[in-house]
């Protein structure tokens, strides 16, 4: 009877992480960037190549960091929502055009809209790099002291915007 007991115990205890495994979301990977600051960049603008934008230069500001990419299938599904968003003003939303062409790119936005304040280029996909881009589209909420405070891992839904991220951006803006 004994030598059943050991082996049931383990059965019990893989048993519960294979259910706890399975009853999380894949889409919420948790990021070692959340929480600490968002790594600095100075890129070229997609509208204006000579001009250079910093995250630097938010320093004070609550936004938004999409990265996103003209061949990217689920930033067409996105798309509308981060237009609506804009359109409300409520936070001002920064595009990272991710290994893309600029032609297509700016292509791209004349056709769907453009939700960005701007946005900059990382053709070569540094950046994304140093923000652990695992795939676009990705979304940062961004703070005042450049702090990452949220990382939504594919496309910006009207129901993560209104339960996640929007909460979050006006709890931001208050400190």
């Amino acid at each position: 009877m004994m030598r059943f007991i050991l082996p049931f115990i383990v059965f019990i205890v893989l048993a519960f992480f294979l259910f706890r495994g399975l009853s999380l979301d894949p889409r919420e990977v948790p990021s070692p960037l959340v929480g600490k600051p968002a790594p600095a960049f100075s890129l070229p603008q997609l509208q204006v190549p000579t001009k250079q934008f910093s995250s630097q230069d938010m320093k004070g500001k609550v936004w938004l960091l999409n990265v996103w990419a003209s061949w990217c299938v689920s930033c067409v599904q996105e798309h509308p929502v981060l237009v609506e968003l804009a359109r409300q003003n409520i936070v001002p939303i920064y595009g990272l055009d991710y290994k893309d062409k600029s032609a297509d790119a700016l292509t791209w936005l004349s056709r769907g809209g453009n939700p960005y304040v701007l946005t900059v280029s990382d053709t070569d996909g540094r950046i994304g790099i140093d923000y652990g881009v695992y795939g676009v589209p990705e979304t940062y909420v961004i703070d005042k002291q450049g702090v990452i405070q949220y990382k939504q891992i594919g496309p910006v839904t009207p129901q993560n915007l209104q339960e996640k991220i929007l909460p979050l951006v006006a709890e931001l803006e208050k400190k």
